[in-house]
């Protein structure tokens, strides 16, 4: 369904207000009372007009209670002059222009005052003309006129609700499918980075038939910590970190990698440099421990490293505050992306 322009609604209803007031004007050389059809007249375009410059989409109250008051004034002042029992002319221009404003208050989606404007209208005319004049005045019709807006409103509000439960459910198909592809590229990143580094060390195996000596198993096992850091790492690695933490577990130390998530929202080019800082710190140090650990989220640092050398001696004493020696502690800042 394609939608009608506003300005074209606003000029349809414009013309049809021009009709209704050019019959009201033709109809005061007949009219018993003019100067009631002139105020009618005047009522009805002050309310036409204010409520054309209300922009909002849902009309003001105030406004839609004066349009039901003006349509109830109006056949009022209007029927007090004319025979109940003439159908025909222009006299009966006041039922048309009463249709008009009260099908915009109805449009407007204030169905109450609408409804309300639409029974005093039905009413004053059946007091005045009877259940025949409810038929050939046209006031049938005008109830007709503001039913068929109100359904027409209310099957209106059920598209756009369904439109938007589409357009809704849509996004989240789109944002669902995205994180599958991510996680999906990040399980192929995974394993083709663990299959580089585990494949070596898989066909010596196979080629020694299992039988491997002690260096081969000590390999093993730093390789298996390895692989655990693609896990609990993820993207506090790249291949200078990864070849820094080979380097110190191979010669010992107990080195854990540690991604917490709070970096996740943090563009990987980002991430880079930051990584490869973190390499270069790690390979001015020979410690015990090291531990490269994310930075809680909301933090403005990005990555915490500690890198300790343990006293042995003091260790054995039971000298525990004096048996650690710091040798790094690193904070780097979060990054800022450009432009902001």
């Amino acid at each position: 369904m394609i939608p009608l322009p506003r300005v074209l609604l606003a000029l349809l209803a414009a013309g049809v207000a021009a009709c209704t007031i050019t019959n009201g004007v033709l109809s005061l050389p007949e009219a018993r009372h003019p100067v009631r059809v002139e105020v009618a007249i005047g009522l009805y375009v002050v309310a036409f007009v204010l409520t054309m410059l209300d922009r909002r989409p849902i009309l003001n109250g105030l406004l839609s209670g004066l349009n039901a008051g003006v349509c109830f004034a109006m056949a009022l002042l209007c029927a007090s002059g004319l025979e109940s029992d003439r159908t025909a002319g222009d006299e009966h221009w006041y039922i048309a222009a009463a249709g008009c404003l009260l099908v915009l208050t109805m449009v407007r989606r204030r169905p109450a005052h609408a409804w309300i404007g639409t029974a005093l209208v039905a009413a004053q005319t059946l007091l005045w003309a009877g259940p025949e004049g409810v038929l050939d005045l046209g006031v049938a019709t005008m109830a007709l006129w503001v039913a068929a807006a109100y359904f027409g409103i209310r099957s209106l509000s059920h598209a756009m609700r369904d439109i938007q439960q589409f357009a809704r459910s849509e996004r989240e198909a789109v944002e669902w499918q995205a994180a599958q592809d991510a996680h999906h590229f990040e399980r192929q990143v995974r394993l083709t980075q663990t299959s580089r580094v585990a494949m070596p060390m898989l066909r010596h195996i196979a080629d020694v038939d299992g039988d491997l000596d002690e260096d081969a198993k000590q390999e093993c096992r730093v390789l298996e910590q390895t692989i655990r850091d693609e896990i609990r790492g993820r993207r506090l690695l790249n291949e200078a970190l990864r070849d820094q933490v080979i380097e110190h577990r191979r010669r010992g130390a107990f080195v854990q990698v540690l991604d917490d998530g709070g970096l996740d929202d943090v563009d990987p080019e980002l991430m880079e440099p930051i990584l490869d800082e973190v390499a270069a710190k790690l390979a001015q140090v020979r410690s015990d421990r090291i531990i490269i650990r994310t930075a809680p989220r909301g933090s403005d640092k990005s990555v915490t490293v500690v890198a300790i050398t343990i006293d042995e001696t003091a260790a054995a004493l039971g000298l525990e505050d004096e048996g650690e020696e710091v040798d790094l502690w690193l904070e780097l800042p979060r990054p800022i992306p450009a432009g902001v």
